[in-house]
């Protein structure tokens, strides 16, 4: 069950993620195009901003989900295991809080907002485009959480995530050849 859910939501935040990408890409290329062409689309660097922002809060959720983040598992796994496991612990605790009280001021900015609109586009309400930090921040809560237990099994044994991702990718690169 868990990892139905958890291959269910990487494929969600996949599918968001380059979704997201190529809109940008599309955006981008679509404002050269036209001030390549003598016009200008006075909206395109706002929008692009902002999927950017939507693309780094959904890119992070699934590098949470995947362990991929920068951490120092060198150090980590040095450690015995009483102490590696208290400082997983510990580490949890802080990136879940953390995400929290950004999702919870997130939320808050959503009403601190009210009716205003993005300069370039006023149909299109503020609290919309920044609506990502709260949904972010629990994507990122959830990505944490789903991940959580087979984080915790390798942790306790001693099994280093970067190195299994760089033996599984040795495996694939040897397979395909």
């Amino acid at each position: 069950m868990c990892k139905t859910l958890n291959r269910w939501f990487e494929r969600l935040l996949e599918t968001v993620s380059v979704g997201l990408l190529i809109s940008l890409a599309v955006v981008v290329v679509l404002a050269v195009a036209y001030r390549k062409g003598g016009a200008s689309l006075v909206w395109y660097d706002e929008v692009a901003a902002v999927q950017l922002a939507w693309l780094t809060y959904y890119g992070s959720a699934l590098a949470a989900l995947k362990r991929g983040h920068l951490g120092f598992s060198g150090l980590f796994f040095s450690l015995p295991t009483r102490v590696r496991t208290a400082l997983f612990v510990f580490s949890e605790l802080v990136v879940i809080g953390f995400f929290a009280v950004i999702g919870w001021a997130g939320w808050y900015l959503l009403d601190v907002f009210g009716d205003e609109t993005l300069i370039s586009l006023a149909w299109l309400p503020l609290s919309f485009s920044q609506s990502v930090i709260p949904i972010g921040a629990v994507l990122f809560i959830a990505a944490e959480l789903l991940s959580m237990p087979d984080a915790w099994h390798k942790a306790r044994a001693g099994i280093d995530y970067e190195m299994v991702a760089i033996e599984e990718a040795i495996e694939e690169a040897q397979g395909k050849s």
